[in-house]
C-alpha cells in the first residue's frame, strides 16, 4: 500500500509539474522513432505520468523497409521545411520546443546519417539551450562522442553521426539477442544515493530484475576515456551470466554503470542515458524505473533565459526569423515565453509596458513580476486577453520599511507568451500541423516600457 501511495503522489507531482511545463514549452515529450530506429508509437510510463508527447515514427528500422516518403517526412518535422524553418523541436530562436526528447533503440549511426548534420545539430542545440535528453541502447550510444567494441582498438575524435551531448566514449556490452531469437535479460542494482529513488523505491530492494537488453552501452567509471566530469552514477548492471562472457573473450557486465547523467552546465537540459530497454515495460518496477528517467531528466531542464535588460522609452523589436542567427531579436513561437528585465527607479510614475503585434489573429500574454521570472500563474500583472496588443500599468510605489536600507530602483521581470498554437492531425508517421502554422516560424512584435521621473 505504501508503495502505491507514493506512485500515486509521484504521478500528483508529474501533473503539477506538467502545469507548470505547459506555461513554456508546447509539449512535455518529444519521441524519436525515425530512421533506422525502433518504430515506437507509444512509452506507457509517460501516460502514466500524464505528461504530453508527440511522436515521430517512419517505417520500421529495417532499412529494407523504408522509402523516400520517411526521409522527407522526418527532414520536414525534425530538420527544417517552409513550413518550420527550425524544425519542430526547436522555437525560431533556438529554445527548445519540448521539455525532453526521447531517443529510441536501434541503430545509432544510420539514425544520425538520416537526420543529416543540420537535424544532429538542431538536438544539440535544444539540448544545450535547456531541453532534456532520455535515449536507450541506441538513444544511449548517439548521445556519445563515439563506441568502441573492442578495449584494444578505442578510436580517437568524435564519429560524425553521433550528437556529442555525452562529452565521453561508451563501451557496448556485446550482450545480444541470440541465433533463436530470444534477448537476454540484465538486471541492475540502484546506485547507493541515486537522485531516481526521490521518484520511486523499486520494491525497497534497490534492484530492478528482468530488463530487456540488446547489445546496449555501459560506462567504466574509473577510466575518463569512458566518464565524463560531472557524471552522475544512477543505476550498475548486475549480470548472473558473466562467466560465459569472459570465457567468450568479452567484459564482464556486474559493477559496469548501466545508466548516468549528465548536464553540461546550468543552461543545458539533464541527459540520462541507459543500457538496457526498460521504456517497453508496462507496469510495475521497471516502468517505474524508466518514468524515474523522465523525472529526473525534466528536473533539470535548463534555467530560463532573459532576452534583454529594457530601458524606459526604448522600443524592442523582435522581429528577425531563425534564418537570421540573431535569437535576442528573434519573434516568439506558439505557447513559448520571451522574458524581459528592467530596473525601474525608486521615484518612477507612470510605469506601462505596451506590447505590439502587427499579425492580426494571434493572442500574446503580457505579464510582470517583482524580482523573478514573470509567468503567467504567479505574476502580480497580467493581460491575458484575446489580440496581441496590449498597455499594462505597474504600481511602483515603495513600502518604507523601519530600520531597513532601501534600494534605488526595483527590478521587474516582464514576460510575453505567444497563447496561439497550431492543431494536430493524425498521420501515419504521427501528427501534421495545420490551422495557425505561421507560428512555428514565429510571431513578430515590440515591447517598450515608460516612466516618468
Amino acid at each position: 500500500m505504501n508503495r502505491l501511495f507514493r506512485a500515486a503522489a509521484v504521478i500528483l507531482a508529474a501533473l503539477s509539474m506538467q502545469d507548470v511545463c505547459s506555461a513554456q514549452f508546447y509539449k512535455d515529450v518529444f519521441q524519436d522513432s525515425g530512421i533506422n530506429i525502433t518504430s515506437r508509437k507509444d512509452l506507457p510510463a509517460v501516460r502514466m505520468l500524464g505528461l504530453t508527447m508527440e511522436t515521430y515514427y517512419s517505417a520500421n528500422h529495417n532499412p529494407m523497409e523504408l522509402s523516400a516518403k520517411d526521409t522527407l517526412e522526418q527532414t520536414a518535422k525534425m530538420v527544417t521545411s517552409d513550413l518550420d524553418y527550425n524544425g519542430c523541436l526547436l522555437y525560431p530562436d533556438g529554445a527548445p520546443r519540448f521539455r525532453m526528447i526521447y531517443e529510441n533503440g536501434g541503430s545509432a549511426g544510420a539514425h544520425g546519417r538520416s537526420l543529416t548534420e543540420q537535424g544532429l545539430e538542431n538536438i544539440r542545440q535544444f539540448y544545450y539551450n535547456g531541453g532534456s535528453y532520455v535515449g536507450s541502447c541506441a538513444g544511449a550510444f548517439i548521445s556519445s562522442k563515439h563506441f568502441t567494441t573492442k578495449m584494444d582498438s578505442i578510436p580517437e575524435g568524435e564519429r560524425k553521426e553521433y550528437l556529442h551531448i555525452y562529452p565521453a566514449l561508451t563501451k557496448e556490452t556485446e550482450l545480444e539477442k541470440g541465433a533463436d531469437g530470444i534477448f537476454p535479460y540484465t538486471d541492475h542494482s540502484i546506485e547507493p544515493g541515486s537522485p531516481l529513488l526521490k521518484y520511486f523505491d523499486f520494491g525497497g530492494d534497490m534492484k530492478v530484475a528482468n530488463v530487456l537488453h540488446n547489445g546496449g552501452a555501459f560506462l567504466f567509471d574509473d577510466d575518463p576515456r569512458f566518464f565524463a566530469p560531472g557524471t552522475e552514477i544512477l543505476t550498475r548492471y548486475l549480470y548472473d551470466k558473466d562467466d560465459k562472457l569472459v570465457a567468450e573473450g568479452k567484459y564482464p557486465l556486474t559493477g559496469k554503470v548501466s545508466t548516468w547523467a549528465y548536464k553540461a552546465d546550468e543552461k543545458s537540459g539533464r541527459l540520462v542515458a541507459c543500457g538496457s530497454h526498460p521504456e517497453i515495460e508496462t507496469e510495475g518496477e521497471r516502468m517505474e524505473w524508466f518514468a524515474s528517467f523522465l523525472l529526473y531528466a525534466m528536473d533539470g531542464n535548463g534555467k530560463p533565459q532573459v532576452k534583454a535588460q529594457l530601458a524606459n522609452g526604448v522600443e524592442r523589436r523582435m522581429v528577425k526569423d531563425t534564418k537570421d542567427n540573431d535569437p535576442a531579436f528573434t519573434k516568439i513561437g506558439d505557447k513559448q515565453y520571451h522574458h524581459f528585465t528592467v530596473s525601474v527607479p525608486k521615484k518612477a510614475k507612470n510605469v506601462k509596458v505596451t506590447l505590439s503585434c502587427p499579425v492580426e489573429g494571434i493572442d500574446l500574454y503580457l505579464s510582470a513580476k517583482k524580482d523573478d521570472f514573470a509567468f503567467i500563474d504567479g505574476a502580480k500583472y497580467k493581460d491575458v486577453t484575446f489580440g496581441g496588443n496590449k498597455e499594462m500599468s505597474i504600481d511602483n510605489s515603495w513600502v518604507k520599511v523601519k530600520g531597513k536600507k532601501q534600494p534605488k530602483s526595483t527590478l521587474w521581470y516582464i514576460g510575453v507568451q505567444c497563447a496561439t498554437t497550431v492543431s494536430e492531425v493524425a498521420t501515419d508517421y504521427g501528427v501534421a500541423y495545420t490551422g495557425k502554422t505561421e507560428v512555428l516560424n514565429g510571431i513578430p512584435y515590440t515591447i517598450k516600457v515608460t516612466w516618468d521621473e
